[in-house]
């Protein structure tokens, strides 16, 4: 099986948006190769994923002798049908392991399903997949990641320390069928309520800068007395930041987020946000590619593990 990876790799290099870098062969076929893992991701436009990417490429590049490494990703947030397209596509490669970040918690379990039904590995990591969904499909997928509610409320408290009660809030969601935009929403919103401000607006950006400040937009004119924006990902932090900015108020309303990305510590260290939480992107898919390759080894599913979630503060950056 192992072998045949490499013919199959050059047309799917082409098909699909794929960033990747699969070691060779080794020459010597006796232990019967490394297996072939592919990290499917969602979209290579954000920079999470991209340091989510390098973090896997890194670890192959440490551990060549393991393991091959394919990664993929979308060209947006919501582009489904990629991403399906990417988990068929690595089928009929005949991967041995698919460690999956879902853009959609239901949608993408069918396709997971095909995966698992021709004897591929499935890992779950960042998003997790919808659970009822699963039963209906008799599988049994790990999910290995961190706790998305208990990292936006640590960050929403944080925020109801800076701000009065009975004070504005908005919130920026990301698509709101995925379980860590939901979880990350209910943690926003449970920080918020014992705070004793008023959520006036929760609105999907879909996890897209450009989306975010258009929204944002909006909810300034509509709520112009708004103290806050708790935005699900720090995409949408950026884009809350730029629509603030185009109103003139920097400085007047302040911004959380969610990914901890290097543009965001930035504004993190010129106030313009005030917190992020840190997810640990570049160990993300690691631990789930570790995962992939204890399963492959022991033939067993592993249960699911959770991964460190951080508060991200000016203090904590210093």
């Amino acid at each position: 099986m192992y072998s045949s990876i490499r013919v199959l790799l050059a047309g799917l290099l082409s098909a699909c948006l794929v960033a990747c870098s699969p070691a060779d062969p080794p020459d010597d076929d006796s232990d019967g190769g490394r297996p072939v893992i592919a990290l499917v991701m969602k979209s290579l436009a954000n920079e999470f994923f991209v340091t989510m990417a390098d973090g896997a490429r890194a670890h192959q590049a440490e551990q060549v002798d393991r393991y091959e490494l394919i990664v993929n990703g979308i060209r947006n947030e919501t582009d489904l049908a990629q991403q399906v397209a990417l988990i068929d596509q690595m089928i009929a490669a005949r991967v041995d392991a698919i460690v999956v970040a879902p853009a959609d918690s239901k949608a993408m379990v069918p396709a997971l399903a095909r995966a698992a039904g021709a004897g591929i590995v499935v890992v779950n990591i960042d998003n997790r997949l919808d659970g009822d969904v699963l039963a209906e499909y008799g599988l049994a997928i790990p999910f290995v990641g961190p706790d998305n509610y208990a990292g936006a409320e640590a960050v929403g408290r944080f925020l109801a320390g800076r701000i009065d009660k009975g004070d504005e809030v908005a919130i920026l969601e990301g698509v709101p069928t995925a379980f860590n935009s939901r979880q990350r929403t209910a943690g926003f919103r449970n920080a918020m309520e014992e705070a004793g401000a008023i959520i006036v607006a929760q609105q999907s950006a879909q996890w897209d800068q450009t989306a975010a400040v258009t929204v944002t937009a909006g909810i300034l004119v509509q709520h112009p007395a708004l103290s806050a924006i708790l935005a699900a990902n720090d995409n949408m932090a950026l884009g809350a930041v730029a629509a603030i900015a185009q109103a003139g108020k920097t400085g007047q309303i302040a911004v959380v987020g969610f990914d901890n990305i290097s543009a965001v510590r930035e504004l993190i260290r010129s106030g313009r946000v005030l917190a992020t939480a840190d997810q640990h992107a570049d160990l993300l898919a690691v631990y789930g590619i570790e995962y992939a390759l204890e399963a492959l080894a022991s033939g067993a599913v592993p249960d699911d593990r959770a991964t460190p979630v951080d508060l991200v503060t000016f203090n904590s950056l210093e």
